[in-house]
């Protein structure tokens, strides 16, 4: 029988996108032989993932993993909103949330940590993708926590429990009572999933993003006399800041207030003081530029007729 190295694995896996079990026991049944090891794996409809792994995977799921003072949330994109639907999907990215609650938000760590199934979530995913038949990806990872008090939490869009397309922790620190931190966790993180804050506080915002607030501000009154502008770029970017800041911005359950009013208002419920710790929004698909395709375009290319 042929000795079956590391690097030969390796190959094997770059080439088909199998798992690396997969990859060893193709070769092993093969005598080592690289090409025939592929054919293996496709006989076996293991080495899908390599062809699915180019395609843009918007789509998915953003998965909740809650305790009483941590909360995690994931991405986990696939290509199609089908997929989101598809029971053994929900149950990935359901797992995915549980080890990243123990691993931490580092995305590598993530993926070579132990999956439930004994492998590496890394093939966990590439497994799934040889049987749902879609790339999908680890996209992301966030945490927030508290030493004493409670992580808020709210899913927009939910398939399933802890499951949607925006999910939101944000942090409470408080000794105050569990029960009105909860109901007070839920209400702000509905209004961050509907406000999209930047930042908790001015403090908090890139500093980059509020130069160029300032100059576009600046610009549009060009030709006034420099205090003038000073003093209009200042009344701008306390309006701004309204905007984006979350404790600054007008409270969506009680617009009379801002949230930081409602926090402190909520403190008589509670029975203790309440510091808004930190927050984290996710939702699916931000950023990612997705492709454009011609339906009837790609139809008729299939069939050898132009469109």
């Amino acid at each position: 029988m042929a000795t079956i190295s590391a690097s030969m694995v390796k190959e094997l896996r770059e080439k088909t996108g199998a798992g690396m079990m997969d990859c060893k026991a193709a070769l092993e049944a093969n005598e080592g032989e690289i090409e025939a090891s592929v054919d293996w794996l496709r006989k076996k409809g293991l080495s899908k993932a390599a062809k699915k792994s180019g395609r843009v995977a918007a789509e998915g799921l953003i998965g909740l993993e809650l305790s009483a003072t941590k909360g995690v949330l994931v991405e986990v994109n696939s290509e199609t909103d089908f997929v989101a639907r598809n029971q053994a999907f929900q149950q990935l990215v359901r797992s995915i949330a549980k080890v990243s609650a123990q691993v931490g938000t580092n995305v590598e760590s993530v993926l070579a940590a132990k999956h439930p199934t004994g492998v590496p979530v890394s093939e966990a995913l590439t497994n799934a993708i040889a049987t749902i038949g879609e790339n999908m990806t680890l996209r992301r990872v966030a945490e927030v926590s508290v030493s004493a008090g409670v992580v808020g939490s709210y899913m927009h869009a939910a398939v399933a429990d802890g499951l949607g397309k925006i999910g939101v922790l944000v942090g409470l620190q408080s000794t105050g009572k569990a029960d009105e931190l909860v109901a007070l966790g839920r209400q702000i993180a509905m209004h961050i999933a509907a406000s999209n804050p930047q930042a908790l506080t001015a403090e908090g915002l890139d500093p980059a993003i509020v130069e160029r607030e300032k100059a576009v501000l600046a610009d549009k009154h060009t030709g006034k006399p420099a205090n003038v502008v000073e003093k209009i770029v200042e009344s701008g970017l306390k309006t701004y800041f309204k905007e984006v800041c979350l404790l600054e911005q007008s409270f969506v359950h009680d617009a009379s207030k801002t949230v930081s009013q409602a926090v402190k208002e909520a403190e008589g419920k509670v029975g203790a003081p309440i510091l808004v710790m930190a927050f984290v929004r996710y939702a699916l698909g931000e950023g990612i530029e997705k492709q454009e395709s011609d339906f009837a375009a790609e139809v008729a290319a299939a069939s050898g007729v132009k469109a």
